[in-house]
């Protein structure tokens, strides 16, 4: 399981594909996936990264990584999942960002006075 992940690009590495199984991120076949176990091809696959939820069903298999346009490849993402992840993505679009009060990175004298004055210090 965590070979295959890492090949179709849903994690950087095989110890972070790994960890995911570990933290009950990966199901495959509504059961909870562990590291070892083997892949087929129709598996559906709900993997939860960084990169949002995915509904996949296994096309093909891998022992290697390859290029992105070879491992989109090896699986197939449903239209509701796609969606979401869109959705998501706009969402958080236009959740509004936070500035902080200075621009050029470390606070001066002059205003971490200002922050402390803030916190009651």
């Amino acid at each position: 399981m965590d070979k295959w992940l890492w090949a179709a690009r849903f994690f950087k590495t095989r110890a972070l594909a790994a960890r995911a199984c570990d933290l009950g991120r990966i199901e495959a076949n509504l059961q909870l996936a562990k590291p070892a176990r083997v892949v087929r091809v129709g598996d559906h696959l709900k993997v939860r990264n960084e990169g949002g939820d995915f509904d996949i069903e296994v096309l093909g298999l891998s022992q290697m990584r390859g290029p992105a346009a070879a491992a989109k490849l090896l699986y197939r993402e449903s239209d509701e999942s796609r969606e979401q992840r869109q959705k998501l993505a706009e969402e958080r679009k236009a959740m509004p960002q936070f500035e902080t009060a200075w621009d050029s990175g470390r606070p001066t004298k002059r205003d971490r006075r200002q922050l402390d004055r803030a916190r009651g210090r």
